[in-house]
């Protein structure tokens, strides 16, 4: 009796968390893994930002550290920028074919 009340409060508190009860929908799912790898990306970013931002304040006058800052932060937003053109591609042609 207890277990058959208890399984209807999570179920109850999965649903109002708005979690899917069951088999997730394929298109869910993938949407779901470009959130995360989004997130991680941005995650990345901010960190190669501040890296480079660090190397650069701490280089004291020296032009090889300033270099490398440079290439890092360069680096990391052309890799930003890929990888939006990547999702903005990927999501108009999920949205063409009624994804």
């Amino acid at each position: 009796m207890a277990s058959a009340w208890f399984e209807k409060s999570l179920n109850t508190t999965a649903t109002t968390a708005g979690i899917a009860n069951g088999p997730a929908d394929p298109t869910t799912a993938i949407a779901n893994i470009v959130s995360w790898v989004l997130s991680f990306v941005g995650i990345l970013f901010l960190l190669l930002m501040i890296w480079g931002g660090f190397t650069w304040m701490t280089a004291a006058g020296n032009e090889e550290k300033i270099k490398t800052a440079q290439k890092i932060i360069t680096s990391a937003v052309i890799g930003l920028i890929i990888v939006l053109a990547a999702y903005a591609i990927t999501s108009y042609i999920g949205e063409s074919f009624g994804a």
